[in-house]
């Protein structure tokens, strides 16, 4: 029996700052509802008309009032959905029963989650039911990880047609961005470190680089965690923040391709600072910045401006060599990371799930085991981000 879904994406969180933002790409994208049918989901029905307005979506956009506080309200918006697109986070915080309810009723889910012993945990307690009703849970769709996760897919495609098979060792390097983490990021890296304090068994998910696959674990992976200096590159390397999360996304999109990238697949994430004696100050500098977890740090609901989020960018290389042939592509994006390109990245893979013929069954996914060359299309096509062999 098919069950006809009110919406195609209800954006719930509609009225934060990246949930606007969200909702600003859709209402340009999407603005037919005979092309995607959409709604604005938040606890406060006069900042959803306010946000609605705001960025010109047509008068008779639905709006939705769902509360994380009162369950009923968060049920109906589940079952009026084809696809809840969540920026409500710390996901530890206010996502538990989302999930649950997504799992159990077959609604699919995207949300932007850096949080991976959270994730651990939904992996555990509703992959069995996403399975059986047939949910496509999706973690971690904007700048964590889906410019890392889609790149490594990308690389493996081309050294399939460049050697015929896949490498079972990448190297991730961010070559330069501009823009600033969301304040989202910062309270849910708060909100992590909270609970790592509280129960141990949590610091224990956290260091492991296999917490995302459970029953396998892989060859030892590089730890990043120190200033390197990379001949190959002519660059120092600095330990990057978000490869914390990208990088048990991308181990679990390995598991979910059956081990495409081989069982002993070795990948590490850093940030190229540069040659020299400039270049390895820079390093330490970058090494010893606790910033983003401190009280200085963005908050939630706080952003950077249009101009800011426009003048923002990434550039991300993804390099791997055996014996004498090296494969190097590059993910960019022409908008401030973690607000102007997350908020596309998390939109289009809403879309996607929508609109595109994907052989993903119900589950708990990654964005490149999930989507894969589909949403690398949507991406290069609609959300200002370019895939390219160097």
């Amino acid at each position: 029996m098919t069950i006809t879904k009110k919406y195609d994406v209800v954006v719930y969180g509609a009225t934060g700052f990246t949930g606007q933002l969200v909702v600003e790409y859709l209402a340009k994208q999407y603005p037919a509802k005979d092309n995607l049918n959409w709604a604005l989901a938040g606890r406060s029905l006069s900042k959803l008309e306010s946000v609605r307005d705001a960025v010109g979506a047509a008068p008779d956009t639905p709006l939705i009032v769902a509360d994380a506080e009162k369950l009923e309200t968060l049920a109906a918006m589940v079952e009026s959905a084809k696809v809840v697109l969540t920026t409500v986070g710390p996901y530890q915080l206010y996502g538990n029963e989302l999930v649950e309810m997504c799992a159990n009723t077959g609604t699919d889910y995207v949300d932007l989650c850096g949080e991976p012993a959270w994730m651990h945990q939904m992996i555990g307690k509703h992959q069995k039911a996403a399975e059986s009703s047939g949910a496509r849970i999706v973690f971690s769709c904007g700048f964590d990880s889906i410019p890392f996760d889609l790149g490594v897919y990308f690389l493996q495609e081309q050294a399939k047609q460049k050697l015929g098979h896949t490498v079972n060792k990448v190297k991730g390097r961010v070559r330069s961005m501009k823009g600033t983490f969301s304040g989202g990021t910062a309270a849910s890296l708060k909100a992590t470190m909270a609970a790592a304090k509280q129960d141990p068994a949590v610091m224990g998910v956290l260091l492991n680089p296999f917490s995302l696959t459970p029953g396998f674990t892989g060859a030892e992976q590089p730890r990043g965690d120190k200033p390197i200096f990379e001949a190959e590159f002519n660059s120092w390397s600095a330990p990057f923040i978000m490869a914390a999360i990208n990088t048990r996304n991308i181990h679990r999109t390995n598991m979910l391709l059956g081990h495409a990238y081989g069982e002993d697949f070795v990948y590490d994430e850093m940030i190229f600072t540069g040659p020299g004696d400039k270049g390895e100050a820079t390093a330490n500098a970058v090494a010893s910045d606790k910033s983003l977890s401190s009280d200085k740090g963005p908050k939630p609901g706080e952003g950077p401006s249009k101009e800011e989020r426009e003048n923002g960018f990434f550039d991300v290389i993804f390099h791997a060599q055996e014996d004498d042939n090296t494969v190097t592509v590059s993910v960019k994006g022409t908008m401030d990371p973690g607000y102007g390109s997350t908020s596309k990245m998390i939109a289009e893979s809403a879309v996607s799930l929508v609109k595109d013929d994907l052989p993903t069954k119900g589950g708990i996914w990654t964005s490149a085991s999930a989507f894969g060359q589909n949403l690398i299309e949507r991406l290069e096509q609609n959300a200002g981000m370019s895939f390219i062999v160097e």
